[in-house]
């Protein structure tokens, strides 16, 4: 899921729409959640972080593109479901 598909899931009960906002709550507090799944709307691994996403992405078998996630095969949204 990309960080802008998080932030509008989240509008609702957030009140607002922000892609940096969830970029700056992983950075903060993601610690304890899958981070590595959440990347950039083209598929982009979090800076900083893309060796150790990509190792848990690859080890997950999740499609990987270039220097990314292949987001329309792997990309998901809660209209989707579990």
């Amino acid at each position: 899921m990309s960080y802008g598909g998080v932030a509008d899931a989240l509008a609702e009960r957030s009140g607002r729409a922000s892609a940096r906002l969830v970029g700056n709550i992983m950075a903060r507090h993601g610690g304890s959640v899958p981070w590595h799944r959440v990347v950039s709307s083209a598929g982009r691994l979090p800076p900083g972080h893309e060796r150790e996403a990509r190792a848990r992405l690859r080890a997950e078998g999740v499609p990987l593109r270039g220097e990314g996630v292949d987001i329309r095969v792997a990309g998901w949204s809660p209209e989707e479901g579990m």
